[in-house]
């Protein structure tokens, strides 16, 4: 195991459960595009938590986890693009909303 993989895991596994939790509530008590963009951004959060647990526990070895100009890399990259866009753009229409 990486020497990160725990911090990582504990450390952003459970605020990204809870956010993707919440967006979950949220899209079913209010299905609109903000919720969707906030679901989706949640969702990328919770994709890079399970990216750094697969390089953690050197799960999927063929996707090459950790390393610049791999597969591992590239998913990680545009998971973690999904959740820095999709979610505050998707609360930012939302709390303008209201």
């Amino acid at each position: 195991m990486r020497e990160h993989g725990l911090g990582v895991l504990f450390g952003a596994g459970a605020p990204a459960t809870l956010l993707l939790a919440g967006s979950i509530v949220l899209f079913f008590r209010e299905r609109s595009a903000s919720s969707y963009l906030q679901l989706l951004g949640a969702g990328g959060l919770a994709l890079v938590v399970l990216t750094h647990f697969a390089e953690a526990f050197d799960l999927l070895p063929w996707m090459r986890w950790g390393l610049d100009n791999s597969p591992g890399h590239y998913f990680d990259l545009g998971s973690a693009a999904l959740a820095v866009t999709l979610f505050p753009t998707g609360y930012l229409i939302y709390a303008l909303r209201r």
